[in-house]
């Protein structure tokens, strides 16, 4: 993944010495409010919506792309505020790949396994070039379970695809994870942040994070873009994906979902088939 540019637009909100340590380090943490209090609040109140609408026996970590359902979330996906942390990565043109509110509630939430978010994706896009803007609905911390990144694993041996062993189910958030020979989890540096702020990963870098037995619930939501000239493949995605075009001109002939309408059989059909991403 290379720089959009080395000169920032008025509007991007990372500077060019940040853009570099990103596409270093492959995470970069983003300190101030995404987005203004009311709006932030607006979210909230959406995701809680959702949240208090699961179907029976739906865990709250498992909200794989609401927007399909409730395209009242583009208001926040499509938003400048995001729009413009990830332009200087990705360049002008930019497609929302996917969403996820990951909610592990208190108590009993569950952990994520050590994996890169490409290895879920790898028939989906090429090249495998994808910002994730992880934004704190609630508090995210060490005690609740925050994410932990393995700094630089996304441009160095096995380049975003492990080798992984399956685990229990229902052990963890996902049933696979990288075999230990390929991880060290004594690099991990944790990502704490309040309410409102966010940190930026690179799809292929190694992260995970530990169960919540505190009392204070943790919820994230993830929003995942890649430039226009990504190109989707329609074979692998068939009818359980859309890309949407977001900011710019599409350059790969892709295919994208319409943001003003939901797509309840996109649901349905993952739930009753499987996923190929997460």
């Amino acid at each position: 993944m290379v720089a959009s540019s080395s000169t920032p637009n008025a509007h991007h909100r990372l500077t060019p010495a940040e853009v570099q340590t990103y596409l270093r380090e492959g995470y970069h943490v983003f300190r101030q409010p995404v987005f203004p209090q009311a709006k932030f609040d607006g979210l909230k109140a959406c995701f809680e919506n959702i949240l208090n609408n699961l179907e029976s026996g739906v865990r709250p970590e498992s909200m794989d792309v609401p927007h399909f359902q409730h395209p009242e979330l583009f208001e926040w996906l499509f938003a400048d505020e995001v729009l413009d942390l990830v332009e200087p990565i990705l360049g002008p043109d930019i497609a929302l790949f996917s969403s996820h509110f990951i909610c592990k509630p208190r108590g009993n939430g569950q952990r994520v396994p050590w994996h890169e978010d490409s290895h879920y994706w790898k028939t989906m896009i090429s090249p495998m070039e994808v910002v994730t803007v992880w934004l704190a609905i609630d508090p995210s911390t060490k005690v609740n379970g925050c994410m932990n990144v393995i700094p630089r694993t996304h441009n160095t041996g096995k380049l975003g695809f492990s080798d992984y062993y399956d685990l229990k189910p229902g052990e963890a958030v996902f049933n696979d994870e990288i075999q230990a020979a390929q991880r060290d989890p004594s690099k991990a540096i944790a990502i704490e942040l309040e309410a409102n702020q966010c940190s930026l990963h690179d799809g292929r870098i190694i992260h995970g994070s530990a169960p919540n037995t505190s009392s204070i619930r943790r919820c994230g939501y993830t929003m995942r873009y890649v430039s226009t000239k990504v190109r989707e493949n329609r074979a692998a995605i068939g009818n359980f994906h859309h890309l949407y075009l977001a900011r710019g001109k599409d350059h790969a002939g892709n295919v994208y979902g319409d943001s003003t309408k939901a797509y309840p059989e996109l649901a349905r059909f993952r739930a009753k088939h499987g996923k190929n991403g997460h």
